[in-house]
């Protein structure tokens, strides 16, 4: 067989797993949703089905052949052609060494974890959570065990997510951001300045959610998102799911709080946009999958924060914002506005962070997850550990489980090491997007005139075009010309929040 039949044959077999693929990404959309109550059960089932059939096409022995056709042939194959198989390999490895049952049952415990962890949330319940947490994380170990990591299991996870990664690695960095991130977090948020801002964003109460649905739409819309291949939802917990032709995105809305819908909104967009730059021809291979959710998670908080809380932004968009609700900004100044979009205030949930002090929320969770793996820490324990943690790191201490230990939704279904690529994320972001500003200085200058072009088409060229070619910590070093440091973030802390706070 020539190395380009080869090449064909495995292409369709791993474009057949995408699909399939796609398929349980719709469904795991739909039950966040769309999905009624009585439907759990069935969805677990429907879910375990499929995850067969996706282990099936993941293990298939014609894989396993044309790979090592292929890798006998490696001196013949491009660049690309051995990035393609080289993830094959990595994908293939995994899905032969799970047992097909081991498979089905871990995904049915996901779905009705989810399920359970939306009870327990609701009721304040975590005792009645703990043994599926518990369950949850003996099925990843378990996994680690198949894949002969089961003597370094949180790494394990952490490479699934951001394939290279360990703990070592992030905890490296966690540790070099804290020791500059916590002293400034003091500085900022008791300035006198954060108290205004403070008082600026709590005069923001009473938007209509009609008004934000058309406010956010058109944001997104405007930056670049496009909604003839995706849409907007809402469920008890922002994301965005799907790829290609169908990228799916969930905000919520609170009339209270106008600014959370906006941000998290313009957050998904950012990984919408990311999905929507990979090389459609090529999904289902490195050559059009995102390069691991750090970098993924450093598209969504650039948009987020960088772009979306600029003064730039707010030139173009501050008009528009008044003129869906004039009523509820009328007395609220543009300098007032501008500190309300940028209020910085510690608070016990993740998701209502400001950009300063969101990455101690995230260190405190891979904290407690390394613990989990070792062993230090019994899955009982974990809410007063998470109560501990809150105190030293944020200097607060949640009253009730439903802001501490339950406020996540990732652990439900075994999403273990995913949280560093939040903060690794705001990492990659600040270095990208100091990058960009080296090369075109008057970044912002395009923001005022409602341009964002320029952004979007280099961060498809330079990372979104780039697939799997490359891990992020890679891709950062070809973008910037540098390893990966969080000197870049606190650099841009200082200088929008220090600067605005001495204001």
């Amino acid at each position: 067989m020539t190395n380009d039949a080869a090449l064909a044959g495995l292409t369709a077999l791993l474009k057949r797993a995408h699909v399939l693929a796609t398929v349980g990404e719709l469904l795991g959309w739909d039950e966040q949703v769309n999905l009624p109550p009585g439907g759990a059960d069935q969805r677990a089932a429907q879910q375990a089905a499929l995850a067969e059939a996706q282990h099936a096409a993941g293990s298939d022995p014609r894989l396993g052949e044309l790979l090592g056709a292929l890798e006998g042939q490696r001196e013949k194959l491009t660049t690309d052609q051995r990035a393609i198989v080289a993830n094959a390999r990595r994908d293939y490895d995994r899905a032969t060494r799970l047992p097909a049952d081991f498979v089905q049952a871990k995904a049915a415990q996901g779905s009705r974890g989810y399920h359970a962890w939306a009870r327990a949330k609701a009721a304040d319940d975590f005792a009645g959570y703990a043994p599926v947490l518990e369950k949850n994380l003996e099925f990843a170990k378990r996994e680690a065990g198949y894949l002969g990591r089961g003597g370094a299991p949180y790494d394990y996870m952490l490479d699934r997510h951001d394939p290279g990664l360990t703990a070592a690695t992030v905890e490296r960095l966690f540790d070099e951001l804290k020791r500059d991130l916590v002293p400034l977090v003091r500085e900022i948020a008791g300035s006198a300045t954060a108290g205004r801002a403070r008082e600026a964003a709590a005069k923001l109460k009473g938007f209509p959610v009609a008004g934000q649905r058309e406010f956010l739409r058109e944001v997104t819309s405007k930056i670049g998102f496009d909604y003839t291949r995706g849409r907007i939802d809402v469920s008890l917990h922002p994301f965005c799911s799907g790829t290609g032709g169908d990228v799916r995105m969930t905000t919520r809305f609170n009339e209270d709080a106008p600014l959370d819908a906006l941000f998290s909104s313009i957050h998904e967009t950012g990984h919408g946009l990311y999905e929507q730059g990979l090389p459609v021809e090529h999904l289902g291979t490195a050559l059009g999958i995102h390069a691991g959710m750090a970098m993924h998670e450093s598209q969504s908080r650039l948009w987020e924060n960088q772009v979306a809380r600029s003064r730039g932004f707010w030139r173009f968009f501050e008009p528009r914002f008044r003129g869906v609700f004039p009523a509820q900004t009328a007395a609220i100044p543009s300098d007032e506005l501008y500190l309300a979009i940028n209020a910085v205030e510690p608070t016990l949930i993740r998701v209502e962070a400001d950009e300063v002090t969101y990455n101690l929320h995230i260190v405190l969770r891979f904290e407690l997850e390394k613990k989990l793996f070792s062993g230090e820490l019994a899955v009982r324990d974990l809410p007063a550990a998470w109560r501990a943690a809150s105190r030293d790191l944020l200097g607060l201490e949640a009253p009730n489980d439903r802001e501490g230990v339950l406020q996540d939704v990732h652990w439900s279904d075994g999403s273990f090491g995913y949280f560093p690529s939040y903060c690794l994320g705001n990492m990659l972001g600040a270095q990208l997007w100091y990058r960009a500003l080296e090369l075109r200085p008057g970044l912002e200058d395009d923001f005022a005139r409602g341009d964002f072009s320029w952004l979007l088409g280099w961060l498809r060229e330079n990372v979104h075009a780039q697939g799997r070619r490359f891990s992020a910590l890679e891709l950062i070093q070809r973008v910037t010309g540098a390893e990966l440091s969080p000197r870049h973030l606190v650099r841009y802390l200082r200088e929008r929040y220090g600067t605005l706070y001495r204001a």
